[in-house]
């Protein structure tokens, strides 16, 4: 399936505020929601004191990398929440990989937020989404924390690999600024398709990123074979008796 060019509507007006140092972008997205910011917020500092991933982990914020979040209201059950993760994903891949010289190795998606570089799989970016849910079960808003190493490659403190689009040899490597606004477009237009085309779209254009269909792969408790994702975002594994797990959350692993 090619995912058709969406209208023009179904997409916020971005309001780009641009900071020199903020303890942590997504922190002030989550601020501005809660205190009823309407969607299209996104925050862009050039350096962060008290970057965080999911689980929360630290994020080494250095100058000269992307540091973004953004403020969506998309409506939609909770559980929906790993969609728009997986849709920054595939937004966030194509805004990066332009940026390779020819031959360097294609960069990877990790279910759910990673983009990986390289034979080894190092991080080069990374995705937080947050949520909230309002009476009746319903997301009140979403927020998606966006890192991506443009020039260097922090140190992660549990000792995965790292990589940045300056070691892969993109010279020079993209503005922050310039890599948000690209993003920003590039989110606009995914959103677009999901509105009007559904999730089928953004899963195939995951799924062209993604591991294998049939990759060993475990998370937490649970092992099988990579078989897709559910139309929630879940990662499904297969199983050797043939059935099919849907995992929610976990940090994947391969085995």
């Amino acid at each position: 399936m090619t995912a058709r060019p969406p209208p023009r509507s179904a997409a916020p007006v971005w309001r780009l505020r641009v900071h020199e140092e903020l303890p942590s972008t997504q922190d002030a997205v989550l601020r501005a929601a809660e205190a009823g910011e309407p969607e299209g917020l996104a925050v862009l500092a050039r350096r962060q004191t008290a970057g965080r991933g999911r689980e929360g982990r630290g994020w080494e914020s250095p100058p000269g990398n992307l540091h973004l979040s953004v403020l969506l209201r998309p409506g939609g059950p909770v559980r929906h929440a790993t969609r728009w993760a997986l849709l920054a994903a595939v937004a966030l891949i194509e805004v990066l990989a332009p940026h390779l010289p020819p031959g360097a190795p294609p960069l990877r998606l990790k279910w759910p937020n990673d983009v990986l570089a390289g034979e080894e799989g190092a991080k080069l970016a990374g995705i937080l989404a947050e949520a909230a849910t309002r009476p009746g079960g319903g997301a009140a808003w979403l927020a998606l924390g966006i890192g991506a190493n443009l020039a260097y490659a922090p140190v992660l403190p549990d000792g995965r690999p790292t990589s940045s689009l300056a070691a892969l040899g993109a010279a020079p490597p993209p503005a922050p600024e310039a890599c948000a606004a690209a993003l920003l477009s590039a989110l606009d237009r995914w959103r677009r398709i999901l509105a009007h085309q559904g999730f089928a779209p953004v899963r195939e254009a995951w799924l062209a990123r993604g591991p294998r269909l049939g990759t060993p792969l475990a998370v937490g408790g649970a092992a099988g074979a990579f078989a897709g994702l559910g139309e929630d975002g879940s990662l499904l594994l297969a199983g050797p008796d043939g059935g099919i797990r849907a995992v929610r959350t976990g940090e994947v692993e391969a085995v």
